[in-house]
């Protein structure tokens, strides 16, 4: 194993154990989770390995194979990809957790900048391994709030509890039913290849600049509509119609989107219980146009991805992840995703752009200890 040989040579010794957490791409329920709302994203094979032993002082000692080594003596040295494993370290420590120092080697195979939650895979895998390595008896769902709350408030990323809880609690061959107000989950099986059917991952290759900062900005437009609507959340929206009413502009197109993406969710949920998994195709384009005019997270790159797969012959499509870049979802018979993918790369050839990549996503397994 790449990542053992690795340990050893930059440690001097053998790792206790080695660790993975996979990426998620979210089936549908975009931008919800923040809302108190309903998500169904499932793991992908792609995601953080890392190899790992304790320390008997507070010293961590981070070396990845992608990104370089970081030595961090106090938390507030680490910077840039080294704060999401070390924001781990700080909000284990900050819930009161007897967590001292770590050598670490981290190793990933997330495809860069596609949206697929690689931080969270980070944050994720870190968590594990620190719960082993320091007999700490935490839940998974216990340390997807820990990789979250190092994302919040550690990296300064204001991200909702999704990516880190399907990171950990995925299942091969499931979509993970998450409502991210009570934390319940359901394990939703999602077997593609019975139904003659691929999820395909369009990678645009593009991430625009804005992406952070709107995202934050979004956040606080769905907070703003509901205390306009004197509801918790949106997610409490019951009477939409009435809700429209009352709202304008921003906070009336973000309303709309949550409190629909929503009923989304449960009416693919619906389907896929039913067996009509072939159906699902119009609630993704629901969705993306959702995201694309009410929600505006969506970009031209998106845009033409989604159109020129269904116009190749996928039953549906959507952009998945924050938005602005990143990758969209289509779904695709077997026998159409040829066509699919030349119809996409024609498209963005027209437009000059660089060539989009394309993955077939499989339901992964959660986080897990490999040795």
């Amino acid at each position: 194993m790449r990542i053992f040989d690795a340990f050893v040579d930059a440690y001097g010794s053998a790792p206790e154990g080695v660790w993975h957490a996979p990426g998620r791409v979210n089936l549908i329920g975009e931008h919800t989770d923040y809302n108190d709302g309903l998500v169904l994203p499932f793991a992908v094979p792609w995601g953080v390995t890392i190899a790992a032993s304790p320390r008997q002082d507070d010293t961590i000692r981070l070396l990845s194979l992608q990104m370089g080594a970081q030595t961090v003596e106090h938390l507030d040295e680490a910077h840039g990809w080294a704060r999401y494993p070390v924001g781990v370290f700080w909000a284990l420590r900050g819930n009161g957790l007897p967590v001292r120092g770590a050598d670490l080697v981290i190793d990933g195979d997330i495809p860069e900048g596609a949206g697929l939650s690689s931080s969270a895979a980070l944050e994720v895998a870190t968590a594990f391994a620190l719960n082993d390595l320091y007999a700490l008896a935490q839940s998974p769902m216990d340390l997807a709030r820990t990789a979250q709350r190092a994302e919040n408030d550690f990296a300064g990323m204001p991200c909702g509890i999704m990516d880190q809880a399907t990171s950990a609690l995925a299942r091969e061959g499931h979509a993970l039913l998450l409502d991210c107000r009570t934390l319940g989950s359901r394990q939703i099986p999602f077997d593609l290849p019975a139904h003659g059917l691929e999820l395909l991952i369009i990678n645009t290759n593009v991430k625009h600049a804005l992406a952070d900062g709107q995202y934050a900005r979004r956040r606080q437009e769905c907070e703003a509509a509901a205390a306009h609507l004197g509801v918790p959340a949106l997610r409490d929206v019951t009477d939409l119609a009435g809700a429209l009413g009352r709202l304008s502009g921003a906070e009336r197109r973000r309303t709309q989107h949550v409190v629909t993406e929503n009923h989304r969710v449960e009416a693919l949920i619906g389907l896929l219980r039913a067996g009509a998994v072939t159906e699902i195709g119009a609630l993704l384009n629901a969705s993306h146009l959702s995201l694309r005019d009410q929600f505006e997270v969506s970009c031209p790159e998106l845009d033409v991805a989604v159109e020129s797969a269904v116009r190749g012959g996928a039953r549906g499509a959507r952009m998945t992840g924050g938005g602005f870049g990143g990758s969209a979802i289509a779904l695709v018979a077997v026998e159409r995703a040829e066509s699919v993918r030349n119809s996409v790369k024609a498209a963005y050839a027209e437009r000059g752009w660089r060539d989009p990549d394309f993955l077939t996503a499989t339901p992964a397994a959660g986080a897990r200890r490999l040795t």
